[in-house]
């Protein structure tokens, strides 16, 4: 697919000597929703800074949709929104007022009909003359989001942006983040809710001490480094795991109730099937089955500890 936009070798040594990235290499998908994913202090904000043109990068580069971060400034920031995690808006402006102030700023001629649909879009338009100052804190995201839209740009930087709120805005405001990739917006979020990014994302992309450690297509992450348990529930408890059954990744539980089979989920291992054939041919009796799956969240912390 065509990259919407390019990160070649971008590295930021701050001057305390902290090495905030290290040789950041990505290409961000056209149309697709990316979910950055990293503990606090990874370089996540840092690296959304770069790219939209808040800090300078010690070296590499950035183009966004064709023009060159540093060399062609203007033009590529006017192809980035950026909703960052904190509200930095005059707190006695309108609704209408702040948004309609940020599209001038990039030097967009005035749009009434534009403007009206983005508060429309995101719930806002009955508060359109209301203060910033008097919204609840889910109503100040959603302004966030409004101004980073009121340029219209192709790509769009989302810092964190369901931090506080709660769970029904958080579903709510997933649908506003579909709605706007289906328009071909371009949506790159950072998020500590890993079931955010396993609920929205296409692609995951994982950064630890400023290091991209992984990028992968969703799904083909969870089934490269997912893995699966099947739990055998047993009539009677084994005070072991039968020697017979040494071939096997077995782990009995503590009260021997149970027998726990782990396996990754490109493949079985030795064979469910053939497992259970065998532990039918010992006698041992069981009264019920229960298969899971590692989630994004166990797949994450996995990737994190192999790192430490």
């Amino acid at each position: 697919m065509e990259s919407v936009l390019s990160i070649r070798q971008l590295s930021k040594t701050y001057a305390s000597g902290l090495h905030a990235l290290r040789n950041i290499d990505l290409d961000i998908r056209r149309g697709e929703i990316f979910a950055l994913l990293g503990p606090n202090g990874a370089g996540k904000t840092t690296l959304i800074s770069i790219v939209c043109g808040i800090v300078n990068a010690t070296s590499g580069r950035v183009v966004a949709d064709g023009h060159d971060t540093v060399a062609d400034y203007r033009a590529a920031r006017a192809k980035i929104g950026l909703v960052p995690q904190e509200l930095s808006t005059d707190a006695f402006e309108t609704v209408w007022a702040t948004v309609s102030f940020s599209r001038g700023l990039f030097g967009k001629p005035p749009n009434p009909g534009y403007i009206e649909q983005v508060l429309r879009d995101l719930s806002l338009w009955d508060k359109r003359d209301s203060k910033i100052m008097t919204l609840s804190g889910g109503m100040k995201r959603r302004v966030l989001i409004a101004k980073a839209l009121a340029h219209e740009p192709q790509i769009l930087f989302l810092d964190e942006p369901t931090a506080g709120v709660d769970v029904e805005l958080r579903l709510d405001m997933w649908e506003k983040v579909r709605a706007l990739r289906e328009r071909g917006v371009t949506i790159i979020l950072t998020t500590h809710y890993i079931e955010e990014a396993e609920e929205m994302a296409d692609r995951i992309g994982v950064i630890h001490g400023g290091e991209l450690i992984v990028v992968e297509d969703k799904h083909t992450l969870m089934r490269k480094l997912g893995k699966k348990q099947l739990t055998v529930h047993l009539q009677a408890p084994l005070a072991q795991v039968p020697p017979e059954l040494a071939d096997y990744p077995l782990e009995l539980t503590a009260d021997g109730h149970a027998l726990v089979y782990t396996f990754q989920t490109q493949g079985e291992g030795t064979g469910i099937a053939t497992l259970l054939r065998r532990i039918n041919e010992l006698g041992i009796d069981f009264k019920d089955l229960h298969s899971s799956e590692s989630s994004l969240e166990d797949i994450f912390v996995g990737l994190l500890r192999t790192r430490a």
